[in-house]
Order: structure tokens, then C-alpha cells, then sequence
């Protein structure tokens, strides 16, 4: 049984949202305690997703979005899968390490809009349907071992991952991230946002954002960090030290790999080697999905210096991290 409250948002916010964020056409809720705000869609699946029944060798990795998940979902897969370049290459990221809520982001009106554009290709009709069909039902139909990949918290999934399976959660610095899921919601046009990066801001710290809020995402990774089915990380740990991440995750993986595997995969994983060999998602063209002129899905996977964090903002970022890292334990390990 479910056990949370989910309310619809209050109207005149959810319009405000809605204005700024074209791609969502339904609307928003928030759930339970902490008030997750997610896609109105989430409201029909919640007990689904919340109670799908997990395997012994699954692998999920848990991460607030743009926290490095495409970058450790590959290296989670080619470390369970002998480093097996060949298939990497020849197979998209999405086919082999899914998305697991994925569906929630999608609406069929958003959907029949991409179509029209699209003058009505059954490939993309196909692709699309594909794209609503819930995580929880794809799941079931995927081989052993599985590897899911989700941006929800710990408290909306099955209450046994990270107990029954083992789970990565992996945390970013709150000033990257908000920067990297800003480009990502003017990319995709499944979130379509249409402001500026001061008004992108407003919404991160006020827990505004879907998956928000922030904080208490981290928090629920955090204090499950020493349970031994859970290996928490923090990305700029992987970034500054690429081989003892390598090392870390192979053996919370219980896998052995040598010194020049290891050369191997740092090299495979340096971003523009990332971005030139491995396919990321379906390769059917489509109109109407990408936003022109916006940076790329994968973007600097670098640590500090984003122009949209001005001067006149940073006195305020830096008592909003200050205030919500007080009391938590949480430290990150490079300060910018």
C-alpha cells in the first residue's frame, strides 16, 4: 500500500510552472511529507512504482538529476558486464540501464504534438508509446542481471532497494547541479523551460523543481550510506579521482579488475571519448524533442565555474547551502 499523501499543486503555482516549463502538460503534484513535486502523471503509478518487486542482482544507481548518472550508469554496466566495450558501443545507454520512471516525464498531448511535427512517422509513434510505457512494466521484461536507473528518492521506491539489491547513490554539488539542470530543461523539450537562470534558481532553492527538493533527496542517500547494499559516492570524488572510483565501485560490485582494465575505462569514460562512443538513446530523428542551440545532453562534466552563478547571487547560494548543510554531516569534498 502506498503510504503517502499526493496533492495536486496549488493552482496559481502550478500556472506559473506550467508557463515556464511548456513541456509538462498536466500539471504537478507534491507527495508525502517532504513534498517531492513530480509530474501530475505520477499520481496514477505511485503504488506501482513504490512496490515492484526487486531482484537479488539488480543494480540501481539513485541520484538527483545531473549529478553524473549517464557517466555512472555506463560505468556500473561495463563493470558488471566483463567491460564489454563492443556491446557499449553497438547498444543505446537507455536499453541497457533504463530509466525507471521515465514514463511520468512523458504525455501523450506533448507526444501528439512531436507526432504532428513528425508528419505522423510510425517510427516515432512507436518510439513515443514506448516512451509512456511505465518503468515498472519494462522492468519486469528485462534479463537478469537488471540495471535501473532513477532520479525518485528513496522513500518512493520499493522499500527493499538497497536492502534485498545493491544501490549507488551519487550527490553533486548543489551549484553544478542546479546549473546542469538548467541547460538539461531548456534542452529537452520534455520540460521545455523558457527562463532565465535567476528564475531557474528561485525554483531550485524553493524545492520547485521535479524530483525536488534537493536536500532532502541527498539526505535519504546519506543516511543510508553504511548499509552494505548501498554505496554512496560523490561525483566530485569520481571527477578528481577516476581510477579509485573505478576501484570503489568494483568492489561494491564484487568484481576484480586489473590495472590496465582500469586505464581502459578511465580512458573510455574521459567526456569527449563518452560523448563520441557511446549511444545514449534511440537513433530515430525526430523533430520537436531537442531544443535548437542548447548545449548538449552531456555537457562539461566538469566541477566549478559556471558563468549563470553571478556575483549579485552568490551571498545568497552560499547561506542557502550553508543553512541546509548545518547538522547533517554532509560535506562535499571540493568547495567553489
Amino acid at each position: 500500500m502506498f503510504p503517502y499523501s499526493i496533492e495536486f499543486l496549488e493552482e496559481t503555482v502550478n500556472k506559473d510552472l506550467m508557463d515556464h516549463f511548456r513541456g509538462e502538460k498536466t500539471g504537478f503534484c507534491q507527495v508525502g511529507p517532504q513534498k517531492w513535486l513530480l509530474p501530475a502523471a505520477y499520481a496514477a503509478h505511485a503504488e506501482k512504482y513504490y512496490s515492484m518487486p526487486i531482484r537479488e542482482d539488480d543494480v540501481w544507481i539513485i541520484t538527483y538529476p545531473r549529478s553524473g548518472t549517464t557517466l555512472c550508469q555506463e560505468l556500473i554496466w561495463l563493470l558488471n558486464n566483463e567491460l564489454d566495450f563492443k556491446t557499449s558501443s553497438e547498444i543505446k545507454l537507455n536499453a541497457r540501464f533504463p530509466f525507471y520512471e521515465f514514463a511520468i516525464l512523458n504525455n501523450e498531448k506533448l507526444h501528439n504534438e512531436i507526432i504532428e511535427l513528425n508528419s505522423n512517422n510510425p517510427d516515432i509513434v512507436e518510439n513515443l508509446k514506448q516512451w509512456r510505457t511505465p518503468g515498472y512494466i519494462k522492468a519486469e521484461m528485462m534479463k537478469s542481471p537488471r540495471h535501473l536507473k532513477t532520479h525518485l528518492p528513496f522513500s518512493l521506491l520499493p522499500q527493499n532497494v538497497g536492502e534485498a539489491c545493491k544501490a549507488i547513490y551519487v550527490a553533486r554539488n548543489p551549484k553544478d547541479v542546479a546549473v546542469s539542470y538548467y541547460h538539461h530543461n531548456r534542452l529537452i523539450q520534455l520540460h521545455g523551460y523558457n527562463g532565465d537562470f535567476k528564475q531557474y534558481w528561485k525554483y531550485f532553492e524553493n524545492d520547485l523543481l521535479v524530483f525536488s527538493p534537493y536536500w532532502e533527496h541527498i539526505k535519504e542517500g546519506w543516511e543510508r550510506r553504511n548499509k552494505p547494499n548501498i554505496l554512496f559516492l560523490f561525483y566530485e570524488d569520481i571527477i578528481k579521482d577516476m581510477p579509485g572510483a573505478i576501484k570503489t565501485v568494483a568492489k561494491f560490485l564484487n568484481k576484480t579488475i586489473s590495472t590496465d582494465d582500469i586505464d581502459a575505462l578511465v580512458n573510455h569514460l574521459q567526456i569527449d571519448n563518452f560523448k563520441k562512443s557511446v549511444p545514449l538513446a534511440e537513433n530515430v530523428p525526430m523533430e520537436g524533442v531537442f531544443k535548437k542551440d542548447e548545449e548538449s545532453f552531456i555537457r562539461r562534466g566538469k566541477i566549478g565555474g559556471n558563468k549563470e552563478l553571478t556575483e549579485d547571487m552568490m551571498d545568497g547560494v552560499e547561506k542557502w547551502i550553508e543553512d541546509n548543510l548545518n547538522n547533517t554531516g554532509i560535506e562535499f569534498p571540493i568547495k567553489f
